[in-house]
């Protein structure tokens, strides 16, 4: 599936277009990851689609496989970051969930102890 034209008033766009910089870490045909400037964790990555879609469910109907995709980019990095295996995924959908930014994005978090439930 192609790039769908992108929101120009949205962040994580500005980013995916390299027009705001980002510190990469990861990417794929259909993803890219990058480090959380308010890291939760000593790993905190975003993970998000590089078309704009508003949240996790929209970019599971629209297209599991670029869905699928970011997970996978996910676990790239994880590995990449020496986490193990043991790591968080979590996406927020939602302003009541904590989504202030609304394109899809995942949040990889890693590297201390994590808790449960998470908030």
């Amino acid at each position: 599936m192609s790039p769908e034209p992108t929101d120009t008033g949205c962040l994580f766009c500005s980013i995916v277009a390299a027009d705001i910089p980002a510190d990469v870490v990861g990417e794929t045909e259909h993803s890219l990851a990058f480090r959380d400037v308010n890291p939760q964790a000593p790993t905190h990555v975003l993970v998000v689609p590089r078309r704009h879609v508003a949240n996790a469910g929209e970019l599971a109907e629209s297209a599991a496989d670029e869905l699928g995709d970011v997970v996978l980019l996910a676990r790239t990095v994880a590995d990449q970051d020496g986490l193990g295996g043991d790591y968080r995924l979590v996406f927020n959908t939602g302003e009541g969930a904590g989504q202030s930014v609304f394109h899809a994005h995942l949040h990889l978090l890693g590297g201390r102890a994590m808790k449960w439930p998470p908030g």
